[in-house]
């Protein structure tokens, strides 16, 4: 009997170990992939470790906030400080790794992003980081990796930096969408027309990037692809998905750009 009550009070490992934003496993992964498939390194390898382990801290470091501004200390609590000492020596070691391999130009995009990861933390310490803001920064922070791993792996700054921007007019307007049509899904006010008009910006973008030879217009065909799901999935009738579904198909969505954007500058 106590037996069963001990291991009633034994935390859940996920809660603790894992962000509860499975959304976010997608924004993290594209880059990382777009990075490693076109400038393949060690280094790079290294900075993707680096991310992941960045990305996976701030659940544990979420937790631990939270349960010092009450003042207390939960069987939880010992476990969200083991989880975020290994994320962030995996961080560390990746850093070091990346350093070590492919020198201190790479970090710096990673620098730049800073800014933009602490506006996440600032919410998700606030267990508000499902608010607009953070998760229009967090997915542009995380693009930034595709740069670094670009330069890691001997690419020059100025192609790089494109991997960052096809990202970010990839990420931007499908927050933007999914946010929308999980309001529209439950009869919650919102803007259809401004989702598609940010999703269209994105392919004007990528397409003007196109046109003067620095992306490829396979990126431009993943951005109309994009705005032809925005259109269609915000029409009346197409309202009632569950938000599960509509993020497992982002995720393919992403997966699709990652790989036409790869292969355009592949070829």
């Amino acid at each position: 009997m106590s037996m069963t009550a001990s291991q009633s009070r034994r935390p859940n490992l996920r809660p603790v170990a894992l962000p509860a934003e499975h959304g976010g496993w997608g924004f993290l992964l594209e880059p990382l992939l777009l990075g490693l498939l076109v400038a393949p390194s060690l280094g790079g390898v290294c900075l993707a470790l680096a991310a992941i382990g960045a990305f996976l801290v701030h659940q544990p470091l979420k937790i631990l906030v939270s349960d010092r501004r009450r003042g207390r200390r939960f069987a939880r609590t010992a476990l969200a400080e083991r989880f975020a000492l290994l994320y962030a020596a995996i961080t560390t070691l990746g850093l070091l790794g990346a350093l070590a391999l492919s020198g201190p130009v790479p970090l710096v995009p990673i620098l730049l992003a800073v800014p933009l990861a602490m506006v996440l933390l600032v919410y998700d310490v606030q267990n508000e980081s499902r608010h607009w803001l953070p998760e229009l920064t967090a997915p542009l922070a995380l693009g930034s990796t595709s740069t670094a791993i670009a330069l890691a792996g001997g690419w020059p700054a100025s192609p790089a930096i494109i991997l960052w921007i096809v990202l970010a007019a990839r990420a931007v307007p499908s927050i933007l969408y999914v946010r929308t049509r999980i309001r529209l899904g439950k009869a919650q006010p919102a803007s259809p027309a401004g989702a598609i008009a940010a999703q269209a910006i994105g392919l004007l973008l990528v397409a003007g990037l196109a046109l003067a030879s620095r992306a490829p217009w396979l990126a431009a065909i993943a951005m109309l692809v994009l705005l032809v799901r925005a259109a269609w999935g915000l029409l009346p009738f197409r309202r009632s998905v569950p938000a599960k579904v509509v993020g497992f198909q982002e995720i393919a969505y992403g997966l699709l750009t990652v790989l036409l954007t790869a292969v355009g500058f592949g070829l």
